[in-house]
């Protein structure tokens, strides 16, 4: 299991968004850390295969990340992602669940299994209308859960919460990694201080930190103010 970038490079125009980034990331929480404007969603939308690369290369397991094998076995939550305000928590992974191909009994095994996961069972016949922000976020990564995703990509899936829904978001995206290549992206120190089992911090597009932050017995919000101060 190891999602790897090569010399990754994306360019606008005169403007480079993502500056010949290489990493290699295996299983386990790893933090992409950085202001907005750094670079990080351009990023993980070429992980996602969504976006194509000026130069450079990016690999699953030796396949590439446009392929339809590497699709098979990818979760992604956008940092603006639709919701279905009629549908019930319920029938919006119903529906999700068609879109990937899952039968009828299977679909309503997988969305009892995530709702309760994710910690919408009570509210899984309630509009997604009336869900709060964190609800909203929730059903966003349970949707993206369906398919037993060996990498699960989220965009600042922490954006507007609640410090208890934080906690919760930590405490859920942590065990995930346990099974997964998670990545998640984020400008808030506290989410992936002390759940990801590696940082990468970015600055104008380029890497200007990685490693272990577990392993150090130094403040990383100190580091990352001094960085963009």
């Amino acid at each position: 299991m190891e999602l790897i970038a090569d010399r990754l490079t994306k360019q606008y125009g005169s403007k480079i968004a993502v500056d010949r980034m290489s990493f290699e990331l295996k299983k386990g929480v790893i933090g992409l850390l950085g202001a907005n404007g750094a670079g990080k969603t351009t990023l993980m939308r070429m992980m996602c295969g969504i976006l194509s690369p000026t130069s450079g290369e990016l690999s699953y397991n030796g396949l590439s990340v446009t392929s339809e094998e590497y699709r098979n076995v990818l979760g992604y939550l956008p940092q603006d992602f639709g919701y279905y305000p009629e549908f019930t928590g319920k029938d919006f992974l119903m529906y999700f669940c068609a879109l990937k191909g899952l039968d009828k009994k299977a679909a309503k095994a997988r969305c009892a299994e995530l709702l309760d996961l994710v910690g919408l069972k009570d509210v899984a016949g309630v509009k997604v209308k009336k869900y709060s922000g964190g609800m909203k976020q929730r059903l966003g990564i349970a949707q993206a859960l369906i398919n037993r995703p060996e990498v699960l990509i989220l965009d600042e899936p922490t954006a507007g919460l609640d410090p208890k829904e934080r906690v919760r978001f930590r405490n859920l995206i942590e065990e995930l990694g346990k099974e997964s290549i998670v990545v998640l992206s984020t400008h808030i120190v506290s989410d992936v201080e002390h759940i990801a089992d590696r940082i990468i911090m970015m600055k104008s597009g380029q890497i200007i930190w990685q490693g272990s932050w577990k392993e150090s017995d130094g403040s990383l919000e100190d580091f990352y103010l001094k960085e963009f101060e």
